[in-house]
């Protein structure tokens, strides 16, 4: 124990929060400071992973605002990569913003007993905006949370067991979320899972057919399908039209609960409030999360059919979870005003004009450059673009930063580069990004002999 330096710690830091500039000594200390800090107090491979920058005080970002961030130098950094999804409607975006700082004014956490007011309303504004009969929400904090949730629901409900997934499906990286993640890198290390799991090929609706068929012959008892309408970290991977009717159909007939994994794809990102919504198929189980929080506070969770919450869950509300922070008031108010800033914005109709400019001057660059860019794919503002390899990629991220443009692979395909902007970037920022990816393709096919 070291109090004195503790406090010096404390001192140093929260004088920066409070300061409105830095001195060119402060941002040196800035810098060196975060570098040691992720090195001798976080992990040391975090400096390592990033592909896209190095570990320079370009890449300490510092404060944000629309669709960009800024470094400590002043520097503006157009994002392409929206934090995996979660900035759909921009960095601190002002319409939301607003009613986040007003919550924090009179009450920021809630006491656990009481009935709190905000958690109500958003949960009744979720049932109005979601497909079908989706009714009963619970909150959570992170996505792997909100999938536990989701899973453990589906168990509770059915009183059943077995849980079928998809191969490359990522749903996060908690025990049970892991379970039905379907990538063994992040799987093997912490065998044994959690058991009665199994998974399909994503997309072939035949090879979900024989999987259930398998288990249900061998008298096996299956609780849910979990997939993700999209799935973004096995590398933006649109299903065959049809495929979620198809598992719809199957679950149906099985008496089969079918959970959507709606996180990444979810909140008008990809042209449709919720991806399920636009083939119209209403799941048992919906997860959401990422842009849910506004991009401005954490926030996530599960909406479901009201029969769902039998006896049990209603005799103990406490028994499915109890996150401490779960469904506070500040984070409620970020998330009503993300859906109140989704709906007066028409957030999926700019996520489809806008996603359909980007996609037509990508496909423009793969006819340019056939060899490099072996893929475009994508619906709305969830895009990806797929390299021959990972180091290909590497190095399109890393030039495309050095032109003051954030961009990065997906956790399941290296070989992918996201661009999940925010739905209010200008179609100026959109055209610049393309002119730079059209230089920095240019310098790969040098670099690569291509």
């Amino acid at each position: 124990m070291d109090i004195k330096k503790a406090k010096e710690v404390l001192g140093k830091s929260l004088d920066f929060i409070m300061s409105e500039s830095f001195t060119p000594a402060q941002k040196k200390q800035i810098e060196k400071d975060t570098v040691a800090n992720f090195n001798n107090h976080i992990n040391p491979g975090w400096l390592k992973y990033r592909k896209s920058v190095s570990s320079n005080a370009a890449s300490i970002e510092w404060t944000d605002y629309d669709s960009y961030f800024v470094d400590l130098d002043g520097e503006k950094f157009i994002d392409f990569l929206g934090g995996f999804g979660i900035f759909t409607f921009g960095h601190r975006n002002p319409e939301i913003l607003k009613y986040v700082k007003k919550q924090l004014d009179h009450q920021a956490l809630h006491s656990q007993e009481l009935l709190d007011p905000l958690r109500g309303y958003l949960a009744q504004a979720m049932a109005a905006i979601t497909p079908g009969d989706l009714e009963f929400c619970f909150f959570t904090n992170g996505g792997a949370e909100a999938v536990e949730m989701a899973l453990k629901l589906a168990r509770i409900a059915s009183k059943k067991t077995w849980i079928l997934s998809t191969i490359n499906g990522f749903h996060g990286k908690s025990m049970g979320a892991i379970s039905v993640s379907g990538k063994d890198l992040y799987r093997s290390p912490y065998f044994p899972l959690i058991g009665q799991v199994s998974h399909a090929i994503y997309g072939d609706i035949e090879d979900m057919k024989s999987s259930v068929w398998k288990l249900k012959k061998a008298g096996e008892k299956i609780a849910a399908i979990i997939l993700e309408p999209i799935q973004g970290e096995a590398g933006i991977i649109v299903p065959p039209k049809g495929y979620l009717k198809g598992i719809r159909n199957l679950c149906d007939e099985n008496d089969i609960l079918l959970i959507f994994d709606e996180i990444q794809c979810g909140m008008g990102r990809t042209g449709s409030y919720f991806r399920c919504q636009a083939e119209n198929v209403t799941p048992d189980i919906m997860t959401y999360g990422k842009a849910f929080g506004g991009g401005i506070m954490p926030i996530t969770g599960i909406i479901a059919r009201k029969h769902l919450w039998i006896k049990e869950l209603q005799d103990n509300p406490w028994m499915l979870g109890s996150p401490t922070f779960g469904g506070n008031p500040l984070s409620c108010s970020a998330a009503l005003g993300a859906i109140n800033f989704m709906i007066n914005h028409n957030v999926p109709k700019l996520a489809r004009e806008k996603g359909e400019f980007l996609m037509k001057g990508l496909k423009k660059l793969q006819k340019k450059y056939p060899k490099l860019l072996i893929d475009v794919r994508g619906v709305g503002l969830m895009v990806g673009v797929e390299f021959p390899k990972t180091e290909i990629g590497y190095f399109v991220a890393k030039n495309l930063f050095a032109r003051k443009v954030m961009m990065a692979g997906t956790l399941n395909n290296a070989s992918v580069i996201r661009l999940e902007p925010a739905a209010t970037t200008s179609y100026e920022d959109f055209s610049k990004v393309l002119t730079y990816m059209d230089e920095v393709l240019g310098c790969a096919k040098k670099e690569f002999n291509l």
